[in-house]
């Protein structure tokens, strides 16, 4: 794997769903389990675009669920790196559901940690994120404190 440096935008996924029946829970929603396969896929994907390789998805972090989707419901899944350290590397996956009008509603953030796997699967450097942007910025400083707390919560056995 190459160790140049990437932007954030060369890590972007955007996949779209409709909600359909086959996803739906006991109270006609879509069900959670359905949408966090969605996230960990979106988040594996941004993870291989940084890395240019195979990754692992090893905890995903501030699953917030905001509100409900429902069948028939177009579902939009962005994901984007945010951080990354010497061989892991964070994804920030926001879900939408999107109006006809194309206006997009907020229904869940995640945000996930990805190790690089190398051809012998253990973990390998990844490339240093280049921020452009003064909010792709201020996420690299929240995930800073982010993987500050998730240092702790190890730490204390959670």
């Amino acid at each position: 794997m190459a160790a140049e440096n990437r932007r954030v935008s060369e890590s972007t996924v955007e996949t779209v769903h409709i909600v359909r029946p086959n996803h739906l829970n006991s109270s006609g929603r879509l069900f959670g389990g359905i949408l966090m396969q969605w996230i960990d896929e979106v988040g594996a994907l941004a993870a291989k675009r940084h890395c240019r390789g195979n990754v692992t998805t090893v905890s995903v972090d501030n699953l917030h669920f905001i509100r409900g989707a429902y069948p028939g419901d177009d579902i939009i899944i962005k994901g984007k790196l945010t951080h990354v350290g010497n061989t892991s590397m964070e994804v920030k996956v926001d879900t939408y559901v999107e109006e006809t009008n194309g206006e997009q509603t907020l229904i869940n953030r995640a945000y996930l940690t990805e190790v690089a796997l190398g051809h012998d699967d253990r973990p390998v450097r990844v490339p240093r994120l280049i921020t452009e942007t003064e909010e792709e910025r201020q996420e690299w400083d929240k995930a800073v404190q982010r993987r500050e707390l998730r240092k702790i919560q190890k730490a204390g056995g959670f």
